[in-house]
């Protein structure tokens, strides 16, 4: 292995550390704490830190997934083995429904997506289940809003959330303080890099689903990026689904997944990669492209 993808095992002990401490945390400071669940691998790195940080006792709170209709196969077969396997509940909350019910509409046209309908799915869940904490697997190394964020971060009760109004943290003094209605989103992995992530994974040897290494998918190109083709998309004349080896950086709504052609089959095949890569993960996701404040504004509204 070459010297740039060699792990520093020191520094990433680190990073356990410092993630395992917030989980306790939020165990001692929450009544009602999820962890959503996407089943990308932020998400499942979460998970393998909350079995770490409460071992051997059961991890104290239930997993959270928003399932947007419109999901990766292989991403909800693998929600349901981690479920089983880590012996959690895993509360799923269906976009579907709010749709039905007429608290979400449907995009039309070429672009359409559920992704930003989540919003509405995750609130009302957030309000049904009485959750005080819903912890994530946002870092700020991701994009611009996110780096914006606290490990403990405040949303008021109509689930907004103010970059600029946020509580400081000094020598990891975390308050969770709140009134009712309120709660906080809580990321235990903020300060952790891609690379960081990959490297712990591939230390770890934690089970990822198999759209995180190359596969044969049909995909098409649409204004520089590859997405995965699914028999509900509407395609543009010019664009043609061509069957190629490709694999995912991060895992969403198929609408929005961005692609990345790649020969990487192995862990070590893809810390190589991302150790090359001069593009953000999020580079990848066609909805980050609808503006340039796309993220923050959905954040400011309750997104993940």
């Amino acid at each position: 292995m070459s010297d740039h993808l060699l792990i520093n095992s020191e520094h990433l002990k680190e990073l356990e550390n410092e993630a395992i401490f917030v989980m306790r945390e939020i165990a001692a400071q929450f009544e009602r704490p999820v962890l959503l669940f996407s089943g990308g691998k932020d998400s499942i790195l979460l998970a393998h830190l909350a079995k770490k940080a409460f071992w051997p006792g059961k991890i104290p709170f239930s997993f959270l997934h928003i399932d947007t209709g419109h999901n990766f196969q292989e991403t909800l077969e693998y929600r349901d083995n981690l479920a089983k396997e880590l012996g959690v509940q895993m509360l799923v909350r269906l976009v579907q429904d709010s749709i039905d019910q007429g608290k979400a509409v449907e995009e039309k046209g070429i672009n359409a997506s559920r992704n930003k309908l989540q919003t509405v799915t995750l609130l009302d869940a957030i309000e049904e289940l009485k959750c005080d904490a819903a912890i994530g697997g946002g870092r700020r190394d991701e994009e611009k809003a996110r780096a914006k964020e606290r490990f403990f971060s405040h949303r008021d009760d109509f689930g907004q959330w103010d970059p600029k109004n946020q509580r400081p943290e000094l020598w990891n003094i975390f308050n969770g303080r709140k009134h009712m209605g309120e709660h906080f989103r809580v990321f235990p992995i903020s300060n952790w890099t891609e690379l960081d992530v990959w490297q712990y994974i591939m230390q770890e040897e934690i089970e990822l689903p198999s759209l995180y290494y190359t596969h044969k998918r049909k995909a098409f190109n649409r204004d520089g990026t590859l997405l995965a083709y699914a028999p509900f998309m509407e395609l543009k004349p010019t664009e043609e689904v061509i069957e190629m080896d490709v694999r995912c950086r991060t895992i969403g709504d198929i609408t929005c997944t961005g692609l990345t052609e790649s020969k990487a089959d192995t862990l070590e095949d893809i810390v190589a990669e991302i150790a090359a890569s001069r593009v953000t993960e999020r580079g990848g996701r066609y909805d980050d492209k609808r503006s340039e404040a796309a993220m923050e504004d959905r954040k400011k509204e309750g997104y993940f």
